[in-house]
């Protein structure tokens, strides 16, 4: 087939050869659907995608509310296990009353672990959301083994006691001498805390810094 012998006037594309109108009809086919592909299909296709997207994430959101359901009694039993343990925490503050009682059990926890007490000095309260912790500075005489008893003991007590910042130099003390400076090498200085907690009267009188206090409105 000579192609330079068919008349290419489009009046006469009926006498051109079958193999070239099978061509033109590909190609032309290929444009329509080119086309309709970028005009339609492109969009549809694009919303699908998004509507399984969206599937995805109902479905990841159905089985997370469907495990919580399940496991509903689990989570209540669960709750009733931390309000207790928080119930048995709060037991652990001594309330106003017995604040004293406690500042005497940590001097004595101190004297019967062989310390030597150079300073006890109660701190001013600083009051949180819901207690109100009281700091005791101290500074005592002994040997790592009775510092270790003073910790231990502390630990002990039927309340909560935390110790912070403690420092541990040689004992200079000028009358730290003889017997008595075998026996009381060391210094530590610590600051010892203890809690109370607040009641809701209490609580809803708490001082607000002037940093927490809103600007005035003009």
């Amino acid at each position: 087939m000579n192609l330079s012998n068919i008349n290419w006037d489009i009046e006469h594309a009926g006498s051109w050869p079958a193999v070239v109108q099978a061509g033109i009809i590909f190609v032309f086919c290929l444009m329509l659907a080119g086309g309709w592909y970028y005009l339609d299909t492109a969009d549809q296709l694009a919303q699908l995608e998004a509507a399984k997207t969206g599937e995805r994430e109902l479905r990841k959101t159905f089985e997370t509310k469907q495990s919580k359901a399940a496991n509903l009694e689990e989570y209540r039993e669960q709750l009733i296990e931390i309000e207790k343990t928080f119930g048995d925490l709060l037991r652990q503050l001594p309330d106003k009353t017995q604040v004293p009682e406690l500042l005497v059990d940590v001097s004595q926890t101190g004297l019967s672990s062989g310390l030597e007490i150079e300073l006890f000095k109660p701190g001013a309260e600083v009051v949180k959301e819901f207690y109100a912790e009281l700091p005791i500075e101290i500074r005592v005489n002994g040997n790592f083994t009775d510092f270790g008893a003073f910790v231990s003991g502390l630990a002990s007590l039927p309340r909560i006691v935390t110790v912070h910042d403690i420092k541990i130099s040689p004992n200079l003390s000028k009358e730290n001498t003889g017997k008595k400076a075998a026996k009381l090498p060391l210094t530590m200085s610590a600051l010892v805390k203890t809690y109370r907690y607040l009641d809701e009267t209490t609580a809803a009188k708490k001082p607000v810094s002037p940093a927490q206090k809103e600007p005035a409105k003009k």
